[in-house]
C-alpha cells in the first residue's frame, strides 16, 4: 500500500488530527455535522496515513479566564505537533494550502495536527507553542458551534484532497 512520498530517514507513522474546543455541544444539526465529517475523515484518512481524527470538548466550568482555556487547549500537546489556533485575527488559508500543510507534516513524520477553538475571548496567544499557526475563516464572526463544523469539513476536505478523491473542485 503506497501513502505518499517518504522523505530519507524519516520512519512516517499515521498523523492523527484532533479538534480541541472551549465547550461542549448539544445534540442538533451542527453536532451531527461534526460528527459526520470526523468519521469520514477518519475511514478515508486509514489508506492514506491520517488518522484517526477525534474532537476533544474541554468544559469550560472550572476555567476562569483566557490564559486558563488556553492552558487547558494545549495540554499534553506531543513536541513538534502541528498546530493551527483558530483566531479572527489569524491567516485566511485556502482549503488546498490547509491539505498542502498537512501533508508535509505526515510526510515529515509529524503525529498530530490540532485545531483549537478557543472560549469567546479567544486565545492567550503568548502561551499559544512556537510554530502555531493562526488560522480565520475570513473576517466574519461565526458561532463556535458552526466553526467546529466548518473545521471538521476542512479536516475532511484535507484528507479528501490527499486521497485524490473528486469531493474538492478548483476553479
Amino acid at each position: 500500500m503506497v501513502r505518499g512520498p517518504r522523505r530519507r530517514g524519516v520512519t512516517r507513522q499515521d498523523v492523527r488530527a484532533e479538534i480541541r474546543a472551549i465547550g461542549r455541544m448539544k445534540s442538533g444539526p451542527e453536532r451531527s455535522l461534526v460528527d459526520d465529517y470526523l468519521e469520514r475523515a477518519t475511514v478515508l484518512g486509514r489508506s492514506h496515513g491520517l488518522g484517526p481524527v477525534t474532537e476533544r470538548e474541554i468544559d469550560p466550568r472550572s476555567l476562569k479566564d483566557k490564559a486558563s482555556e488556553t492552558e487547558a487547549l494545549i495540554a499534553e500537546l506531543s513536541p513538534g505537533a502541528l498546530v493551527f489556533a483558530l483566531d479572527e485575527t489569524g491567516k485566511s488559508m485556502t482549503s488546498m494550502a490547509i491539505s498542502k500543510v498537512m501533508e508535509t507534516a505526515r510526510d515529515d513524520g509529524v503525529r498530530d495536527a490540532v485545531f483549537l477553538i478557543g472560549g469567546a475571548d479567544g486565545h492567550a496567544r503568548h502561551l499559544l507553542p512556537p510554530g502555531a499557526r493562526l488560522l480565520a475563516f475570513g473576517a466574519a464572526t461565526f458561532p463556535h458551534k458552526l466553526v467546529r463544523a466548518m473545521v471538521a469539513e476542512q479536516i475532511y476536505r484535507a484528507v479528501s484532497l490527499i486521497a485524490g478523491t473528486p469531493y474538492h473542485r478548483e476553479g
